[in-house]
């Protein structure tokens, strides 16, 4: 099964991708860290921006990273090899719902930003858990656009979240998966599950998020989605261009964002135990 990532494989959005990795990297990867020698699989990958900093989080721990994109991996490859020289990550592709991995491979699994892409996300947390040894843990982390709250709000910006939201939805995706990790998790077979909110908040007191959050991360994805929205019929010209102006203030001296991520944890229950 091919994954159709809505987002493109532009240069634009390779470097969106590791804005929002680079800037979000405390907040996301906090309380996150592989012992050494344990093996973990990152299941769809990209073009790297996690996978560096789970290198650099878990230095002794041996990584194996996976997607079904081969320009992406040419460009993980890279972006490790830059970032974390001398890091050992051995490098697949692969369909997620094809991987090519015995049973109880890892022990622990890393996906990020990556259900709210696929068809069917239970049936690809089901397939990882074969790979993931009895005990061993799951995180995942996603995105929310429903919990996005804007100064100034506005209805204009509000259709161009909403333009995005749908044309994720026709591409077989969703873009308000965060809110369904713990039933997705418990219903393809995983235990003690835990998820928390882990929210972005930013305004002029703190310039580094407006441009590396807010601008870089959050305006520029629906930016990126112009043309696909458009030709869907999912608007006009005019209102997606008022739409964007109108998002941008957001990012001014008097705007503010506050966004959620959920990240979940869980675990690959032994043969016969409660989940």
């Amino acid at each position: 099964m091919t994954v159709d990532y809505v987002h493109g494989y532009s240069e634009q959005e390779t470097r969106r991708l590791g804005d929002q990795a680079d800037i979000l990297a405390a907040l996301l990867h906090q309380g996150t860290a592989y012992p050494a020698g344990s093996r973990v699989l990152e299941a769809g990958c990209g073009v790297g921006a996690q996978t560096v900093h789970l290198v650099t989080g878990s230095p002794g721990a041996h990584i194996t990273a996976v997607d079904v994109d081969g320009d992406s991996l040419e460009r993980a490859r890279a972006r490790v090899a830059a970032h974390c020289p001398g890091a050992a990550v051995e490098w697949h592709r692969a369909d997620l719902f094809d991987l090519p991995f015995p049973d109880a491979s890892f022990d622990h699994l890393f996906v990020c930003f990556v259900l709210e892409h696929l068809w069917d996300p239970e049936r690809a947390l089901r397939d990882l858990r074969r790979l993931l040894r009895p005990g061993g843990s799951i995180t995942v982390v996603e995105g929310d656009h429903g919990s996005a709250l804007l100064h100034p709000d506005g209805a204009r910006a509000r259709a161009v979240i909403d333009c995005q939201v749908r044309l994720q939805a026709a591409a077989g995706g969703d873009a308000l998966i965060g809110r369904r990790l713990q039933p997705l998790l418990t219903g393809a077979g995983y235990g003690d599950v835990v998820v928390r909110p882990r929210t972005v908040y930013a305004d002029r007191t703190r310039p580094e998020l407006v441009e590396g959050f807010t601008r870089n991360t959050f305006i520029a994805l629906f930016e990126g989605v112009r043309d696909d929205a458009l030709a869907l019929g999912l608007t006009t010209p005019d209102d997606w261009d008022r739409g964007i102006a109108e998002l941008r203030r957001i990012a001014d001296d008097d705007g503010t964002l506050h966004y959620t991520f959920f990240k979940a944890v869980a675990v690959n229950p032994p043969c016969g135990a409660p989940r």
